[in-house]
C-alpha cells in the first residue's frame, strides 16, 4: 500500500495522543504539525523538537503566505484534532475532500463547542466521536466514520475526557486508513436529519448554578463542570462557593423554603440545599480550587 503524507492540525492532550499514534504508522508519512497561535501546546512543540517534526504556529492560516507554505508541502491530506481556526477558501478550493477533522459530537447534532459539557447538561445517555471531511460550514461535512458511548449515571466531564483522549487518536487512525485504500463511504449529515444541532462556546458566567432548576438538571450540570472544566459555583455568604460533587435526594419538597436554601449544614459540613423539586446534598465543595482539594495530586 502506497503511503500518504499529511499536515497535521492539533492541540491539546487529544491532539498530542493522535500525533503519537500517527508517528507510529509506518505508512504514514508526517509533512509537518500546525498548532493554535493562542498558548500553543508546549508538550507537541517539545515531542516535534525531540522527533525533528517541522512545525508552525500561525496567526492566520488563511493568509496567502501561510497557505502557500502549506501548499508547498504536497499533503495528500490535512488532519485538524482540536484546532481552533476555520479552513478558508483556498483550502476549500486546493484540498477538496483532503481535510478530515475529529469532533466530539454525535453529528449531524452537536455541532459546535464544549461538547462534552452540553451532553451533560442535557442529560444525554451518550455521545458521540466523529471523523469527517471539512467543509465551508462548521462540523457539517461528510461523515467518514462516527462511533457512540453510552454516558453512565457515575460519568462526568473528566470521565467523558478521558474516554476520548483514548478513542479519537484510533478513530482519525482508522479513518486515514480507509482514506488510504480509498475504502470508505461518505456518508451526507443531511441524509441523517435535515437540521441538525448547533451549541456555542460556553462563556464565564456559565458556570454559576440555577437552584430554580430541578434536583436532576443540577446534578448534570455539576458533573458536567469538573475539573477540568471551571467547576460549578453558587455564593454563599456572599463568597463564591466551588461545587465539586453532589448527590440528589428523593424528600418531598418543603414549600417554605426557597430555592437556593441550605436546609441542614451537619458536623461533617454536608449541606443540603432546596431544589424546584426536591433537595441536593453537596458532598463536596470548596471555597476556592486547587489540584489538592481536587484529588489530583493525591
Amino acid at each position: 500500500m502506497k503511503s500518504i503524507s499529511i499536515g497535521y492540525f492539533a492541540d491539546g492532550k487529544w491532539g498530542y495522543e493522535t500525533l503519537k499514534k500517527i508517528i507510529s504508522e509506518k505508512k504514514i508519512k508526517l509533512n509537518f504539525v500546525c498548532l493554535r497561535y493562542k498558548k500553543p501546546d508546549n508538550k507537541i512543540i517539545e515531542y516535534c523538537k525531540k522527533k525533528k517534526i517541522k512545525f508552525y504556529i500561525f496567526k492566520n492560516i488563511n493568509s496567502k503566505k501561510n497557505f502557500k507554505i502549506i501548499f508547498n508541502h504536497e499533503c495528500d491530506l490535512i488532519v485538524s484534532m482540536s484546532y481552533d481556526q476555520i479552513f478558508g477558501s483556498l483550502y476549500q478550493k486546493f484540498f477538496t475532500k483532503q481535510i478530515i477533522n475529529c469532533h466530539a459530537g454525535n453529528l449531524p447534532f452537536y455541532r459546535g463547542r464544549n461538547i462534552l459539557n452540553w451532553v451533560l447538561i442535557n442529560g444525554e445517555k451518550q455521545f458521540g466521536i466523529t471523523v469527517h471531511f471539512v467543509d465551508s460550514g462548521i462540523d457539517t461535512g461528510d461523515i467518514i466514520l462516527q462511533k457512540k458511548f453510552k454516558i453512565l449515571k457515575s460519568d462526568d466531564y473528566r470521565s467523558l475526557l478521558k474516554k476520548c483522549y483514548k478513542e479519537c487518536p484510533k478513530l482519525v487512525l482508522k479513518s486515514i486508513n480507509k482514506i488510504q485504500k480509498k475504502n470508505y463511504r461518505a456518508i451526507k449529515q443531511k441524509s441523517l436529519d435535515i437540521k441538525g444541532s448547533y451549541f456555542r462556546k460556553r462563556i464565564v458566567g456559565d458556570e454559576i448554578i440555577n437552584w430554580n432548576q430541578s434536583s436532576e438538571k443540577i446534578y448534570n450540570f455539576v458533573r458536567a463542570l469538573v475539573f477540568p472544566g471551571p467547576i460549578a459555583q453558587t455564593f454563599y455568604n456572599k463568597k463564591r462557593i466551588f461545587i465539586h460533587k453532589i448527590k440528589p435526594l428523593k424528600k418531598k419538597s418543603i414549600k417554605e423554603y426557597k430555592s437556593g436554601s441550605i436546609i441542614k449544614l451537619d458536623k461533617r459540613k454536608l449541606l443540603l440545599v432546596k431544589t424546584k423539586n426536591g433537595f441536593v446534598l453537596i458532598k463536596k465543595y470548596y471555597p476556592k480550587i486547587n489540584f489538592t482539594n481536587l484529588g489530583i495530586l493525591k
